[in-house]
């Protein structure tokens, strides 16, 4: 046998120098190979990514080439190259360890990249439609706190350490501290739902039983309005959600009721004629549709009429602005064709004995 091969047959540390070499190839190929086609498919991904206007492909590029560590490849490389190596148990279970909890740190990673991409996208929409974005943040921490938990809980298991009593202390402690803060958990969860659910966005104009205003701010604690006189209200979010609210930033269209009363001394055909005067000039009106006009009842001092029409934009200045107009049209119909409005009146009727 040639000298070089009996060389390979040399035994270092329990194991051939042919094993020791075969190992350290493995480890080169493995890691130079894993770098290789992380390049390959981040060049591709780029390309793909000029060509495109979806994010998708360059939240891939994101988490290919910033978020997956060398680190990872080593470790993965140093274990494929010890499976090729006679090493002591506790050596191998070193090894072996180290490989998950690479893994698992590098499957964090990623995973908060995946919540970051997801988050900031459900966030750059809402801000558009002008929410409160704090409570993002807020969810941001929840999610990873849940994800690296998870992670850590499911590594500690491989390597062999029993997490049935650190998962049971912590359900306990969390009960305890959940409960010396419900108050603020409680705002804080009606944040998310105001987030999620959103039943208002900053700038809508909303009723909160007696008061009303405009939103001004949702924080993670407290929504804070301005009212129409101009101070600010502060409701805790928890006790705004308990509420009735009405939205009217909502509102497609607005619908308006009101009535007019007219004296008894209107003759017959005058009153069969005004539910049609008034139709004329409500559709005369622009942004209004006309519903109805009807002669309702009988009155102690009048003869009273309801009127409802739509004003078909939500802006309260624009609704006042054509009820203004309706108002002075029918004044004018009505002293043009000699009709007087009703007012309080009594009539005593005397008798002479």
């Amino acid at each position: 046998m040639p000298n070089y091969l009996s060389f390979l047959e040399t035994i270092v540390l329990g194991n051939s120098v042919w094993r020791w070499i075969t190992a350290a190839f493995v480890l080169l190929i493995a890691y130079a190979g894993l770098g290789i086609c992380i390049k390959a498919v981040v060049r591709y991904l780029g390309k793909l990514a000029e060509k495109t206007e979806t994010t998708l492909d360059d939240f891939f590029v994101d988490l290919l080439k910033v978020r997956t560590k060398r680190l990872f490849f080593f470790v993965f490389a140093l274990y494929a190259g010890s499976l090729f190596l006679i090493l002591p148990g506790r050596l191998a279970l070193i090894i072996t360890n180290a490989a998950i909890v690479s893994l698992a740190f590098q499957v964090g990673l990623w995973g908060n990249g995946v919540i970051s991409y997801f988050i900031s996208r459900r966030a750059s929409r809402d801000a558009d439609e002008q929410l409160n974005l704090e409570a993002y943040s807020v969810i941001t921490i929840i999610v990873r706190t849940v994800l690296w938990a998870a992670i850590l809980l499911l590594a500690l298991q491989h390597l062999g350490v029993k997490v049935t009593a650190l998962v049971a202390g912590l359900g306990v402690s969390g009960i305890a501290v959940a409960l010396a803060v419900q108050s603020i958990l409680s705002d804080l969860f009606a944040s998310l739902s105001i987030v999620f659910d959103r039943p208002f966005v900053i700038g809508d104009f909303i009723v909160v039983g007696e008061l009303r205003g405009t939103v001004e701010h949702v924080g993670l604690k407290t929504t804070r309005l301005r009212s129409l006189s101009g101070e600010q209200l502060i409701f805790s979010n928890n006790d705004l959600l308990s509420s009735r609210i009405q939205n009217y930033r909502r509102m497609n269209e607005r619908r308006v009721v009101f009535s007019l009363g007219v004296t008894y001394q209107t003759t017959a055909g005058k009153l069969e004629a005004i539910p049609g005067w008034i139709r004329d000039i409500i559709q005369s009106q622009e942004n209004v549709r006309f519903d109805r006009t009807h002669f309702k009842n009988y009155g102690d001092f009048s003869l009273n009429y309801e009127i409802v029409y739509y004003v078909l934009d939500r802006d309260y200045t624009i609704y006042m602005e054509i009820q203004q107009a309706i108002n002075l049209a029918i004044f004018r119909k009505f002293k043009e064709e000699g009709v007087d409005f009703a007012y309080p009146t009594q009539t005593l009727f005397v008798e002479k004995s």
